[in-house]
């Protein structure tokens, strides 16, 4: 069998055609050759105008381009956002740094964001900025930190502190067990390099939450 390439196909296609075209214009536009002329030239004509509006226009070709554009700028920015949303999720979800709001408070939870505190055995001062009502790390975190015989606090309120700078503690944030601290009440002490991110100001007694922190513990 020989072998028939696109542009033999085509033509084929194209002959085949000429016959049902020819009796379609005979049957609705008349037996006269003349009309039937008139008829196939309107018909080229109209063909031809439209081919050229929309496949030779350059007005058409930049209107297809912003229309390709736009969706793929909003498949995009649907993309990041998810994308940002997950990381978000994934780094934000540990160590008292969830975003969901703390409410209603539960009233076992004895300290609130904005206290000064000190570490019981270390002697650190710091600012509570979240917390959690048990521990919420990754579990390889939880048996480094918390052997056998301290299982327990893993199960009570943990507080996330920004470490008081003057303290040369080594580290510049904690999170640490409720049993572990003690509230410093009208002193302002900490230095830390993120309180403008958490607070902004002092009143006497505790840091004031940014508008932001204030939504996700709306009572402390």
């Amino acid at each position: 069998m020989p072998h028939i390439n696109a542009a033999a196909a085509l033509q084929i296609c194209v002959l085949l055609s000429a016959l049902p075209a020819q009796y379609f214009l005979s049957r609705w536009y008349g037996t006269d050759s003349v009309q039937r002329i008139q008829v196939t030239e309107r018909l080229i004509i109209t063909s031809w105008s439209s081919f050229k509006k929309s496949c030779l226009s350059l007005d058409a070709w930049a209107d297809r381009l912003k229309l390709w554009l736009s969706k793929t700028r909003n498949w995009y920015d649907g993309e990041k956002t998810t994308k940002s949303g997950d990381n978000d999720a994934e780094t934000h979800f540990h160590f008292a740094e969830s975003t969901h709001v703390r409410s209603p408070k539960p009233e076992y939870i004895q300290f609130s964001v904005g206290q000064v505190i000190v570490h019981k055995r270390f002697g650190y001062s710091g600012v509570i900025v979240g917390w959690d009502v048990k521990a919420n790390t990754p579990e390889g975190w939880l048996q480094h930190t918390y052997p056998p015989p301290k299982q327990d606090l893993r199960d009570t309120p943990h507080y996330r502190i920004l470490i008081n700078k003057a303290n040369v503690f080594g580290k510049s944030t904690a999170y640490i067990p409720e049993e572990e601290i003690t509230v410093i009440m009208g002193l302002e002490v900490v230095h830390h390099p993120d309180m403008k991110t958490y607070f902004s100001g002092y009143d006497g007694s505790k840091y004031i939450m940014q508008p932001w922190l204030k939504k996700i513990y709306p009572h402390d």
